[in-house]
């Protein structure tokens, strides 16, 4: 459904309902798809745009269509989208576009070669879901630790604890994979519960060792880590880049628990490490796909793992946060400040 916002006389016409047109020159801004908040909110955090005189559309419905994402996007200057793909195709046939806003912290389901190419920037909400993503990684550990699943199904069943001998956090060495912002807010988490917490990064961070961190080599956190949790971003660079020998130089028995980027994972290397026994455990919230997940898929029969539908962005907090990111990134581009502006 197509909503018209702004300073717009009377019901939209035709015209106005298939392409956003700026009035005097200035950029049109359109929103393609819901942000998991409120209309009221879109409407205040797109009252500083409408005020100064610009066109705001919004669509609150959701298409991974190329046709009518493009044809949503026609006359756009800046288009607005959240994690639903926006192909090269359609940045290629945006000829207003000259900027993506995305309210998400990767920018991989854009199609970045087409926005190299036509010089189109992108900007995202980085940050916004440190905190919910952080506390997943924490939840799946502990549900994997203290096997809260097969507890859950116990109880449901009329079973006894048997069975059921967990494993606490304290003392526990924590390897974090990619000292990033969501990376130290789950150091710092671990650090509460007891754990030493080691990093590791191509760069050092500060960041990291004001949280705690010790920085190490790649080998020697998965060597001597008793829980190893992913924390990097998906692009040429890490895609498939965690397999069978990185399980293989883990410790016997340890925990491997993946909240990033499901591509950056061989996934069949690690169903084969859980069903070996290599690792007692792992708790997955993303995948190489999608949800819904096949039968078939060969980590979804893998021993001892929970998994959750790539929810670790998902709470009620970090929705509120990313619109307001998402609508502050593109005042911020109005006035010509560069905020959140990807290198791509």
């Amino acid at each position: 459904m197509w909503r018209p916002h702004g300073n717009l006389a009377g019901a939209p016409s035709f015209a106005q309902s298939q392409r956003l047109r700026p009035r005097r020159g200035l950029p049109g801004f359109c929103l393609i798809e819901p942000l998991g908040v409120p209309e009221q909110t879109i409407d205040e955090l797109s009252a500083p745009l409408k005020d100064a005189g610009h066109e705001f559309v919004y669509f609150d419905t959701k298409t991974t269509d190329p046709v009518e994402l493009a044809r949503r996007s026609e006359g756009a200057e800046v288009v607005m989208i959240a994690n639903n793909p926006y192909p090269a195709e359609v940045v290629a046939g945006s000829d207003a576009l000259k900027m993506i806003a995305v309210a998400f912290t990767g920018i991989d389901h854009v199609g970045l070669s087409a926005c190299r190419e036509r010089g189109v920037e992108v900007r995202n909400c980085a940050g916004y879901s440190d905190v919910s993503v952080a506390e997943l990684t924490l939840g799946l550990t502990i549900d994997v630790l203290r096997k809260v699943g097969a507890a859950d199904a116990a109880v449901r069943s009329g079973k006894t604890s048997a069975g059921l001998m967990g494993t606490e956090i304290r003392d526990k060495t924590v390897g974090i994979v990619g000292c990033g912002k969501i990376g130290c807010a789950t150091g710092r988490l671990f650090k509460a519960f007891g754990a030493r917490v080691l990093g590791y990064a191509r760069h050092e961070h500060p960041e990291a060792a004001e949280a705690g961190i010790e920085q190490v080599s790649l080998e020697q956190l998965l060597a001597e880590s008793d829980i190893v949790s992913l924390h990097l971003p998906n692009n040429d660079t890490t895609r498939k880049s965690f397999g069978t020998e990185q399980f293989a130089q883990m410790k016997d028995g340890a925990v491997f628990i993946n909240c990033a980027r499901g591509a950056i994972v061989d996934n069949d290397a690690l169903a084969q490490a859980l069903n070996d026994d290599k690792l007692a455990g792992a708790g997955i919230d993303v995948f190489d796909m999608e949800p819904p997940i096949p039968a078939d898929y060969a980590l979804i029969n893998a021993k001892n793992c929970t998994f959750t539908p790539h929810v670790g962005f998902l709470t009620h907090e970090a929705m509120q946060h990313r619109a307001k990111i998402e609508f502050d990134n593109v005042v911020a581009y109005v006035e010509g400040r560069a905020q959140n502006v990807c290198e791509l």
